[in-house]
Parts: structure tokens; C-alpha cells; sequence
């Protein structure tokens, strides 16, 4: 569970309007913090991104991951792949692998 002043500092960065990703920073900030202290270990700097990220999400803070998104245009659009795949594209996201599922194999 997050700290409640890093919950707060949040908070505030969206009152000021700042990205997501900023108010996300919060969290990895404060799961670095864990690191350097050794409340706990991790193998790589990218995992300790990776849980300040989860932490953030779980708050509602920071940047919805890409099954988060699809569930949410999916519960607001027709059944119609077409349909979500449009509004994907005009929120200019796509998933992390979405390219090399097209890519045709060797």
C-alpha cells in the first residue's frame, strides 16, 4: 500500500494539472526510496519502475495500462472491433506489442 504523503503529493500534481506519468513518478520515486532503504530488493531498476507503476494504477494515478484501456473502450463503444480499434488509434495508443503481432513471420 502506497504512503498516504506520496497518495497526497499525487493529489496534487493532479490539481496542477501535470501528466500522468508525472503524478505516476510519485510512486516509482517512493518505490525507489524502499530499494535504497532495503525494505525490500529487486533484481533491476526497470522492476522497480515496474511496481511504482502497478502501485500507481492501483491508486488510480499515472497512465492506464493497455488491457485497462481496451476494457474501458469496450464498456463505452459497440461490440464492433472496428469501432474500438478506431478510437484506440485517435487516442494515438496502441499496446506494446500490437506491431509484431502483424509482422509476418520468417
Amino acid at each position: 500500500m502506497p504512503e498516504p504523503d506520496v497518495i497526497e503529493r499525487a493529489h496534487r500534481d493532479a490539481e496542477q494539472g501535470k501528466s500522468p506519468c508525472t503524478q505516476a513518478g510519485e510512486f516509482v520515486r517512493e518505490e525507489i526510496d524502499h530499494v535504497r532503504q532495503g525494505k525490500h530488493a529487486v533484481r533491476s531498476v526497470p522492476q522497480t519502475i515496474a511496481i511504482g507503476l502497478s502501485k500507481a494504477r492501483s491508486a488510480r494515478r499515472g497512465k492506464p495500462s493497455c488491457a485497462q484501456e481496451k476494457s474501458r473502450l469496450e464498456q463505452s463503444t459497440p461490440a464492433s472491433a472496428g469501432a474500438i480499434s478506431r478510437k484506440v488509434a485517435a487516442a494515438g495508443r496502441q499496446c506494446p506489442r500490437a506491431g509484431s503481432a502483424r509482422r509476418p513471420a520468417r
